[in-house]
């Protein structure tokens, strides 16, 4: 099928991962794929061919990409221009897209994609990934549920929304959205690509135990609580923090947790190889969000067998329950992992069995291969190729042999 996916390539947050996996993982499946996103200043109207040798292996192939123009965007927002939505229109109606699909992206234009597709007659389905915390015990958290209150009215207006969880589910029902438009589809990973496997970056960074954060440095991410525990814990000289990532707290936080406190900053890597390498290397992956969606870091790094702890936010702490992983309380970050991080460090038999829980945990749940045969199972119904009452969960997968050796 012909699939119009309206996502992001810029700038890297989880929706740009998440649109470029799943679009790649789509057209090697045999759709055709016209990527439509927004450009800053001045984008073609028209779509243009991308033939195969001008994108890296590790990009996907689409039919055709199309820019929008908005005036302002960020790993947050965007505003589009005024013009933009009749240049969505024209490249629409010139494409014929047997479906759009909407990675929402938080701009004024998620909101009339469904009468549009209804004048065009084209279904649309969107994809509902903001991250949430059910408890909203802070303004961030608080602030986020304004956003789901939102995009409440507008999300029943789509053919099919596409969320990650069944807590994510049940927040959206309580805020007036039909559950039969609903279809939890949570987020998944290569696990082919992200495994365990040989690294050399303990031996690089010069460490025995390596704990690793990667994401953005925002406060959302919580990432000073994660390093006030890692100071009174006294992780001494065995324990190294590798921060991955980048963002608006890197200034003040870096200058204050340096590498003779233990903690290195390994910055933006936009290699994925590199990236793997670092997960395959970690004992333990540590993220202390105050609010989450469905982490793919999280999930990345338990496909690499790595140890993980994380707060209860979100999709999070379902996805490790049950004994894969460690789960935090988001309110007592520090005191936890102030406890929690010398055992860690010390116990090498129980950190690797987390990880090997880990892996099966996404090996059962969270494989994108998983994630996309549901997908076109929703494409299909949508379509009106499958009945309506046919379900779109699957069976647990049987490929659950044990992970590769490291």
């Amino acid at each position: 099928m012909h699939i119009a996916w309206i996502g992001k390539t810029s700038p890297f947050c989880g929706n740009v991962t998440y649109g470029l996996e799943v679009t790649t993982a789509l057209a090697q499946r045999g759709h055709r794929i016209s990527f439509i996103h927004f450009a800053s200043g001045n984008a073609s109207e028209s779509a243009s061919e991308l033939p195969t040798a001008c994108r890296a292996p590790s990009q996907p192939v689409w039919a055709a990409e199309i820019s929008l123009p908005c005036l302002h965007k960020n790993q947050i927002f965007t505003i589009p221009t005024p013009n933009s939505r009749q240049i969505l229109k024209d490249a629409l109606q010139t494409l014929k897209p047997d479906l759009i699909h909407v990675s929402l992206t938080l701009s004024p234009l998620d909101f009339s994609i469904p009468k549009l597709g209804r004048q065009l007659g084209i279904p649309a389905v969107s994809t509902f990934h903001p991250a949430f915390d059910r408890h909203r015990r802070t303004f961030v958290s608080r602030t986020q549920h304004l956003l789901y209150q939102l995009y409440a009215p507008s999300l029943a207006q789509y053919r099919a929304t596409i969320i990650f969880s069944e807590l994510q589910k049940q927040l959206l029902i309580s805020l007036g959205v039909p559950e039969a438009g609903i279809s939890v589809i949570p987020n998944g990973v290569d696990t082919d690509k992200f495994c365990p496997g040989p690294s050399r970056i303990k031996e690089e960074l010069g460490t025995d135990r390596l704990f690793v954060y990667q994401g953005r440095i925002s406060p959302e991410k919580n990432i000073e609580s994660l390093l006030k525990a890692w100071k009174q814990a006294d992780m001494g000289d065995r324990a190294l923090l590798a921060i991955v990532g980048d963002g608006p707290q890197t200034s003040t936080l870096k200058p204050f947790y340096r590498a003779d406190r233990g903690v290195v900053w390994l910055g933006y890597v936009a290699d994925e190889q590199r990236r793997i390498e670092i997960l395959r290397g970690a004992d333990v992956f540590i993220l202390p969000s105050l609010i989450e969606g469905l982490s793919i870091s999280l999930l990345e790094g338990m496909a690499c067998g790595t140890a993980v702890v994380a707060t209860n936010v979100g999709a999070d702490g379902e996805a490790i329950e049950d004994g894969a992983g460690i789960v935090l309380s988001a309110a007592k970050v520090t005191a936890e992992l102030t406890s929690l991080l010398p055992l860690l460090r010390d116990q090498q038999e129980f950190t690797q069995m987390l990880g090997r829980k880990a892996r099966q945990r996404v090996l059962q749940r969270y494989t994108l291969s998983r994630n996309i045969t549901q997908l076109e199972t929703l494409y299909s119904r949508v379509l009106g190729r499958l009945d309506a009452s046919e379900p779109i969960e699957l069976p647990e997968t049987s490929n659950l042999s044990s992970p590769p050796a490291a």
